[in-house]
Parts: C-alpha cells; structure tokens; sequence
C-alpha cells in the first residue's frame, strides 16, 4: 500500500502571487524586512466520515484517538460540514457508496482543504471510475480490510498535506483591504510562467506586446510590467485605442495647441507626453487607425512628436506596451495593420493564458472574488457549494477573468442562501447533479415557511412562533441558520 505517485512526496508549492519585491530592474537592493507570509491554517480535529454504512468499530477507535467526527451520508451533508478556511482530514467509503452518487462527491474531494483518506474494498477497486477519484484527489487509499491504527496514522497525514493546501490557497487569496489587492492570482503552470515572463521584460526597455483573449487581465500585465521596470516611479498611462472616435485620436495621443481647432481654447498635453519617463499602455492597438498608424510608426522610429496645430518637435522617453484581443498577422494578411509598425511594438511577445486553461484557478480566482467583494451583499457569504464548484470548472468561460468577477458579484447580492450555489452563478445547466436532495427540499421548504409566516404577522416574532406551532427562541435560531436574521437587520424594523 502507497500514495498515488504524484503525491508520495511533498514539494514545496508554487507561489501562487507576483510580488512587488522581486525583480527590480536596477539592480536596487530588497528591503531587509519582508512582508509577513499569511500563516498555515491549524489543523482542524473535527474529521470528515464519508460512507452510506459507517464502521461503528472504526469511528470507536478514531473517537479514542481525540478525533471529533463528523459523519455525513450525502454529498450535500458533507458540504455543509465544512467551514471555509480550515483544513480537515477525510474518511471517503468507496464501498458504500453507488457509482452514480461518486460524481457529486467529486466536486467535494477536489476541495483543497480536505486531506481525503480513501476506503475501498477489492471489487470498488476494480472500478475504473473509483481509481480516478482517489488517484487524482486522495492522499491515500486503504484496502479493506485494514487496522484501524493505520488508517488513524494515515489521516494524520493527510490532515497536515491539506493544511499546506490551505497555506497555498490563502497566500493567493489576501483579505480584502490589503497592499496588492489588485495583483495578479495564480498557481498554475501557464499563470506561473507568465510570471517568470514579466520578470524578464521588466528588466529591458524594449517595446512589449501582449496578446490575449479579451477579459483576461492584459492591462493588469502590462500594471505588473510597469512597476518592475526602472521607470516604476514615472506615470503609467493607458489609453483604449478602439474607445476614441478615429477624428479625436490624433490629439489624445500627442495633443494640440491652443487655436489648432475650434474650440481649442488651451494647450493640452497628449497621452503619449503625459507618459515621458514612464510606460504608455496602447490597448486595442489592433483598432489604431492606418493615419494615426503612420503618426505613431514616426514617433517610435525618432522619439519626437509635434502637438496638433505646433510646429515645436518635441523629444518624449516613453516605454510603449502594447496589447489587443485580435490577431495582429491576419490583420496585416489584410491589410489594415502596418507590418512595419507591429515589428516595431512586438520586440518582446506575453501571451496571456485563457482562464478554461488555468486549472484550480478557477476556484482560486472564484474564493478571491467573493472575499474582495463580499461587502456587497449585507448577509456574510460563506462560499460555493459543491455543485457551483463543479459548474466553475465545467463552464468554458468565453468572458475569462471578467465574466468570473461579473458572475461572482451578481451572486453574492442575488443569493439567498449563505453558499453560492449553482444557479445563483447562472451555470445551473453546467453542474452535473441537476436532482435535489430530500435535505435541500426540507431546508428549502422550512424556509419558505418561516418568510411567510413572518410577512403574514408584520416580523413580530412571537405571533409568528405560534403560528408555526414553535417557540420564540427556536424561531430565531431557524432564523439564524436560514440567513433571516442577517436580512431582517438589513432591512430595519417594518
């Protein structure tokens, strides 16, 4: 009996965030004291006991070994085990459950919070969809039977690989409010080479284009370039090229003197002038118009510009980034992007990864998002279910980054429940488990009902006990669970 391969050692984890104290380009020493790491999550006691049928022997056992058990017989129990942020070891029975009810038991061994500990007898073994799941989600597995001291010596371990999961997970998601909020989140393989890419091309002056679905975080890329460069303490300016009417362009790039036009009534610095000493960001540079093409192949081939309606030549250092969703070689395949002016701006080349190739970033970006913007809703959100979780990696995010952050904060205001859920992302349709459970109906029923009886007697809290045939206070406790009493203080007294 071993771990699968790929989890028989412990590595270090990838650092899943680009700090601003690596890679200054000036060679300009790190300040001595660094910023404190998040700390490890503490190892949680309580520990997970998945199984239709639990070994009474075995939780015996576990309960003398100071464990504190948790038994769930569902997927949905289970989920509603969990407390966000803490680190738990898991007992997942493979033989007690049916191969229908492993696919929303998925969504849950993928957590990385959990340590999961796999049972199963010989003939599960043979399943090939069992040996999927505890190959690619399980620390361990265990043959039944087994003794019960090894498989007490086996969550130990597991508890403490999903503690360094939990530190990964925290490190890339900071709480809202602290320095580098904005940066950029990411522990895969294509987010940690984009990365090492940015290091390299911030220690250089030449021009950098990047290339990119539209709502993956160029502009950000371009941010994160800007401030590991020399020019780190000039402005940083971006302008959206396909944003400005082609007429105006010309003057927002390198501005006009006063009477050049009508209405003119001053001089106006150009963006392209705002930005000497530092980086000019052109983004949709894919949308430039062929005259102004012609305009800004000038300025990069000399340094100098002529304000619109000036005769002055004047010499601007500026750093030009350049980015667009479009592919720039069809554009000059036909004709309307100058080849001469993209071997100018393409020196150096990032490509930004599509969010449906980034892997558990998705849940990352996703726990992220809802801590940044939890505010937004006056009830606390918790995070996601297992069948949001599912339908997080199941959707192919044709809007990337962007649509994840507009679906997460519709979300958090339109929820009812304290977990996100599936619909309330609108992906419904992309979590396998479309059927309820008899516990979601029962807790969705129980609630229809407390709201009801509540607007029925204007919130007055003892009428409407009677009314449901309970006392006061095990009405303010349903309230508490249900996430009434949070909207109630919201809203005020009626």
């Amino acid at each position: 009996m071993r771990a699968p391969p790929h989890l028989t050692s412990v590595t270090p984890l990838a650092k899943s965030r680009l700090h601003l104290s690596v890679a200054h380009a000036d060679n300009e020493p790190a300040p001595r004291t660094q910023p404190a790491q998040p700390a490890a999550p503490e190892p949680c006691r309580t520990l997970l006991y998945a199984a239709r049928t639990p070994d009474d022997t075995l939780m015996a056992h576990l309960q003398s070994c100071g464990w504190v058990l948790a038994l769930a017989r569902t997927a949905h129990e289970l989920g509603r085990r969990l407390t966000p942020g803490m680190s738990y070891a898991g007992i997942i029975d493979m033989a007690s459950f049916s191969p229908h009810e492993l696919g929303p038991l998925e969504a849950l061994l993928r957590q990385q919070q959990i340590g999961w500990i796999a049972l199963a007898s010989p003939e599960r073994l043979a399943d090939a969809e069992v040996r999927r799941l505890i190959r690619h989600y399980c620390f361990d597995y265990v043959k039944l039977p087994a003794a019960h001291v090894m498989i007490d010596y086996l969550v130990r371990h597991a508890v403490g690989m999903a503690t360094l999961s939990a530190s990964d997970l925290a490190s890339a998601t900071p709480p809202p409010g602290t320095p580098g909020d904005d940066e950029m989140v990411g522990t895969c393989d294509a987010m940690q080479q984009l990365f090492r890419t940015i290091r390299k091309v911030a220690n250089t002056d030449a021009s950098v284009f990047i290339s990119g679905e539209s709502g993956t975080g160029k502009e950000l890329t371009a941010l994160a370039i800007h401030e590991r460069s020399p020019r780190r303490k000039a402005p940083f300016v971006a302008i959206n090229c396909g944003a400005i009417p082609p007429h105006l362009l010309q003057s927002e790039l390198f501005g006009y003197e006063r009477g050049a036009f009508t209405g003119a009534n001053q001089r106006k610095i150009g963006r392209v002038e705002a930005a000497n000493g530092g980086t000019l960001l052109l983004d949709e540079i894919g949308d430039l118009p062929l005259e102004s093409q012609a305009s800004l192949l000038r300025f990069l081939q000399e340094g100098r510009i002529e304000r619109l309606g000036g005769h002055e030549s004047i010499a601007v250092d500026v750093r030009i980034i350049s980015a667009t969703h479009i592919h720039l070689e069809d554009a000059m395949r036909q004709g309307t992007f100058r080849a001469d002016l993209f071997h100018r701006l393409c020196v150096l080349r990032v490509d930004e990864p599509p969010l449906r190739a980034r892997g558990k970033d998705i849940e990352i970006l996703a726990h992220h998002i809802l801590h940044k913007f939890s505010s937004d809703s006056a009830r606390r959100m918790r995070g996601f279910t297992p069948c949001a979780i599912e339908a997080l990696y199941n959707y192919p995010w044709p809007g990337n980054v962007r649509e994840l952050i507009n679906r997460v904060r519709r979300a958090i205001v339109m929820a009812e429940h304290k977990l996100i859920a599936a619909a309330d992302l609108d992906l419904a349709q992309y979590a396998a488990q479309q059927t309820v459970s008899l516990a979601q109906a029962r807790e969705s029923a129980e609630k229809h009902a407390i709201e009801t009886a509540l607007l029925r007697h204007r919130h007055r809290l003892a009428e409407a006990a009677a009314d449901l045939g309970i006392s006061r206070v095990t009405l303010y406790r349903l309230m508490s669970a249900h996430g009434l009493r949070d909207a109630e203080v919201a809203s005020g007294p009626p």
